[in-house]
């Protein structure tokens, strides 16, 4: 397998990925940003179909269409109780924008289909290394603004209240959320983004509560799921993308299960010393 060069891309640029969706996607959870990520990376689709109309690479259409929609709606809707409105509204005007550069394609768009399920036996050296770039941008952009980003996703009207700019750090957050999934979906695909974006992160919330180490455990998570399912598929003839979901899926299901059982056992335990 580590003599093929694409296998040797895909476990390079699939660890970065992993890496920055691990830790951008404990404050996408924290945030109760799901359903932003979700629109997000639809919205990237749009801009992938307008890349291959102009001829471009469609990396570049999504890191535009992904930046400049996650921009548009925190600007729209700063507050928390009106974002999902938002958030809809543009996801469907860009859905729209998507549908024409379609249509307005003659040729065949296998670039700007393949991002729907992903494409990671296809990353090239030049995207390993444009991974690479964002994803020290990224982590050096949550390192610097570990501390307000945190209290802000944990409490955003006590934060704003301490004098945080909220609106500055709700852009900068959706800045980074919109790279991170212009790279993800090169993974994982349009379709099956919460697989790596919110599924591990979901997960490790239920196995510590301490930030640092919740997103050390996401990142693991999402490292596993993708090195095991790139390991898979090199041997099964099946998507790769299928295998990276459904062992993030299992993950979770598991530990919501044995953790559920871990906290009733103690409680029956309690019980029946006070009785």
């Amino acid at each position: 397998m580590w003599y093929y060069p694409f296998m040797q891309h895909a476990f390079e640029a699939g660890t970065l990925i992993a890496i920055i969706a691990g830790v951008v996607g404990y404050f996408v959870v924290l945030r109760r940003s799901a359903f932003a990520a979700h629109a997000l990376s639809h919205v990237g689709f749009a801009g992938a179909a307008g890349a291959v109309l102009f001829g471009v690479d469609p990396i570049f259409g999504l890191l535009l269409f992904t930046a400049g929609g996650g921009v548009t709606m925190t600007l729209l809707g700063p507050r928390a109780s009106h974002r999902d409105t938002n958030i809809g509204i543009v996801l469907a005007f860009m859905l729209g924008l998507g549908v024409l550069f379609i249509s307005l394609y003659t040729g065949y768009a296998t670039q700007a289909y393949s991002i729907l399920f992903g494409q990671i036996l296809g990353i090239s050296s030049f995207d390993v290394l444009l991974t690479l770039v964002a994803s020290a941008a990224i982590l050096v952009t949550v390192s610097a603004l570990y501390r307000p980003l945190l209290f802000s996703s944990l409490d955003e009207g006590v934060a704003e209240a301490r004098g945080l700019p909220i609106l500055l750090l709700g852009v900068v957050f959706v800045l980074q959320l919109a790279v991170a999934i212009s790279f993800a979906v090169k993974v994982v695909g349009v379709l099956l983004i919460f697989s790596l974006m919110v599924t591990p992160a979901a997960t490790a919330q239920h196995l510590s509560r301490r930030p640092q180490r919740v997103i050390l455990i996401s990142t693991a998570i999402a490292l596993a799921a993708t090195w095991l399912g790139l390991f898979v598929g090199f041997y099964e003839p099946y998507p790769v993308s299928f295998f990276i979901t459904a062992f993030a899926f299992a993950l979770y299901v598991l530990v919501r299960v044995f953790h559920r059982k871990i906290r009733v056992l103690p409680m029956r335990a309690g019980a029946e010393r006070s009785t």
